[in-house]
């Protein structure tokens, strides 16, 4: 299981696993899960914010969560 002190490290390897893969975000979580042998639903509060918002970023991409207006700031 993961402490709170590895969420750094989680949110590390994540990025890493990313620019390894070259496959995007949620491939790269479902892939350490199952090299870790984590549940993804624990792990999911244990990724940091800017993670988060490029998964949403990316599920919203392919269509997996609703699109969300954005203001063009």
């Amino acid at each position: 299981m993961l402490l709170e002190q590895e969420d750094i490290n989680f949110s590390l390897m994540v990025e890493e696993e990313v620019l390894k893969r070259k496959d995007g975000y949620i491939d790269a979580i479902i892939s350490l899960c199952d090299k870790l042998n984590l549940d993804p639903k624990y792990v999911a509060k244990h990724l940091s914010d800017p993670i988060k918002e490029k998964l949403q970023a990316e599920g919203q991409e392919i269509n997996l969560l609703p699109k969300t207006s954005k203001l063009p700031f």
